[in-house]
């Protein structure tokens, strides 16, 4: 069972409707008073409800015609506004505008409740997602890409807000105001109670076949807009390569296609309620016209007043609309709890990396590694490391060359546990690397990348990423020592300049040395270098590994490198090809001037 997950709620092979919302409900339990204020106040709406047809009654039968006052409101008016039509008519006017007032205060009540206790449920919610996401293994970010995930947690984990909120309390309000108001209906007139109750089987039945061709419906369309949106953050976070290629017009045709097939289906799951509702309403139509035929003959009969007739009319009303209400949840019901499903899923999915129970505390690591025996396969089967032996002594530096594909960087992620090893294991300071604490263990890296990672906020916040807690000489002094402080200085903002979308706004060489100056504010005693200088002139690389050489010092490195000359200063060159280790070597000057010849020879030919 991973962190954050509910086992009532984890690895069900299928969803039904009672475990989403036991799921929601779970979910939700922390805001149940919120929840209940929001019933109450829902409850609240049915004697609202009951009395809105009154003053009408009233008006009709008493004001207007020459019906007894009923007792009620005799106890409640002066004799001589009893004998006054006038007296009567008013204070069914005052009633109308008292049950207005009400019902409006109930309403801006519940709406503010609403809106409060759901934008938390939701942010809880996509909080918790976004935390269990971030701890899911690179194998499933690599397969799925952000598109997915991105609208899972931004658009269908509101649907929690609609079912446990704005689904089960109107359901439950409707519910209790249905059955007031048939009680009051039978009382007045049992016979026509049972004509407005004759449509329910037929409604339920509706609701009941409407269901599952819903659920699937939504499904689809979630499926299809979740495949559009994943196409938008691909181009956009590709665009230098869309415009290089002049392949905006393509792309646009991809994004339409995607599009296309997310409208019709949303169209088709339109038509579906549509449909639903147009025989909802039908059934509630013959309803209401059979207890108006048979009510407006008891009238002619003399066993039915007027008043009493317009009273049940307008009960019937109040009796349908809470049928309409749960039969119109129950319909959209099914859109939200395929969203929901598609929420939970996702916290189902288990991250490959745990952290065992009792796990280890490291504070700072010696910097001994050992690879013993380790071999990694991918899903499907594919290795990507076979067998690889190494020993590595602390404030060693070794570099790592061979062919692209090689397994050099999966060699490194899975020294910094990004994976775990098929077979095999790899230790730090003697200790396998699975008995560590995650959170100490990564604390023991710095990693340098060929593109480096900037965040879209000031320098001096990419450059504290390392260290949040550090201050702003501490981040000073790490720029200086990679070599960028004179660059940023020079800038109009300073160490406050942001450096926009993954630091675009600073070149090649100034993104290098701000994620640099991070590795130095990082203070780690294990190093990764991965392709440092490869994206950068030669002018700027002799800068850049002047202040890898300080950064390196009393630190066990790993660097990876295709160009041969920036591995002279490593102790030892480890050469992968086929995920294997092929050579180990600490002839490093006479391993480089090797490779350097052979390149030469290769030109030449």
């Amino acid at each position: 069972m991973t962190e954050g997950r509910d086992q009532d709620c984890a690895s069900l092979s299928q969803y039904s409707d009672f475990h989403l919302y036991r799921c929601v409900l779970r979910q939700a339990r922390p805001y149940a008073w919120h929840i209940a204020g929001l019933l109450l106040l829902g409850l609240l709406s049915t004697p609202l409800a009951l009395l809105t047809p009154l003053p009408l009654k009233i008006a009709v039968d008493n004001g207007i015609g020459s019906q007894p006052v009923p007792r009620w409101l005799a106890a409640l008016l002066p004799d001589s506004a009893l004998r006054s039509d006038v007296s009567i008519l008013a204070f069914a006017a005052v009633l109308v505008v008292a049950v207005a007032l009400l019902t409006q205060l109930q309403a801006a009540a519940t709406t503010l409740l609403r809106t409060y206790t759901g934008e938390r449920l939701t942010l809880s919610f996509r909080s918790r997602l976004f935390h269990h996401v971030q701890r899911l293994s690179l194998t499933f970010h690599d397969t799925r890409g952000p598109g997915d995930p991105l609208y899972r947690i931004q658009y269908d984990v509101p649907a929690i807000q609609y079912i446990a909120i704005d689904g089960l309390i109107p359901f439950i309000t409707s519910t209790v105001t249905l059955v007031s108001i048939l009680y009051i209906t039978a009382v007045l007139n049992w016979r026509l109670a049972l004509v407005a109750l004759a449509v329910s089987p037929l409604l339920f039945l509706l609701m009941r076949v409407s269901r599952r061709r819903l659920r699937s419906r939504s499904r689809q369309v979630k499926r299809l807009e979740s495949s559009a949106l994943s196409v938008v953050q691909e181009v956009l976070t590709s665009l230098r390569v869309v415009k290089a290629f002049g392949r905006e017009r393509r792309e646009e045709e991809r994004f339409m296609d995607r599009s296309s097939e997310g409208m019709w289906a949303r169209v088709r799951l339109a038509v579906l309620e549509g449909g639903l509702q147009v025989l909802i309403g039908l059934t509630t139509g013959l309803g209401t016209a059979a207890v108006l035929f048979i009510g407006a003959r008891s009238v002619q009969a003399g066993t039915l007043t007027l008043g009493e007739l317009l009273l049940v009319m307008g009960y019937l009303a109040l009796i349908y609309e809470p049928l309409k209400t749960i039969s119109r949840r129950i319909a959209s019901l099914q859109s939200h709890l395929a969203s929901a499903e598609r929420a939970f899923r996702l916290l189902d999915e288990a991250p490959d990396v745990t952290e065992r129970k009792g796990a280890l505390r490291i504070v700072r690591a010696r910097g001994d590694v050992v690879f013993d025996h380790v071999s990694f396969a991918y899903e499907g089967g594919r290795h990507a490391v076979r067998d690889v032996s190494l020993a590595v002594p602390a404030g060693t530096r070794v570099g790592i060359a061979g062919r692209t594909g090689a397994g050099k960087s999966t060699l490194m992620n899975l020294l910094i546990r990004f994976h775990d090893p098929t077979s095999g294991r790899i230790l730090l300071d003697g200790t396998d690397l699975r008995d560590y604490r995650l959170a100490d263990l990564r604390r023991q890296f710095a990693i340098m990348l060929q593109e480096p990672v900037l965040f879209s906020t000031s320098i001096a916040e990419n450059i504290g990423y390392a260290r949040p807690e550090a201050g702003l000489d501490a981040i000073v002094h790490a720029a200086r020592l990679a070599n960028a402080h004179d660059f940023i200085s020079a800038l109009p903002e300073g160490y406050d300049t942001v450096v926009g979308e993954r630091g675009l706004r600073l070149s090649a060489g100034e993104r290098q040395r701000v994620a640099l100056a991070r590795a130095f504010l990082r203070d780690a005693p294990i190093l990764i270098l991965d392709e440092p200088t490869s994206s950068v002139d030669l002018f700027t690389e002799s800068g850049i590994m002047d202040a890898l050489e300080r950064l390196m010092k009393g630190r066990t490195t790993f660097m990876i490198a295709h160009r041969l000359t920036t591995l002279e200063g490593c102790d030892m060159i480890v050469v992968m090809e086929g995920g294997r280790v092929l050579e180990i070597t600490r002839d490093v000057a006479g391993f480089v001037r090797d490779g350097l010849r052979r390149g030469r020879g290769r030109r030449g030919a």
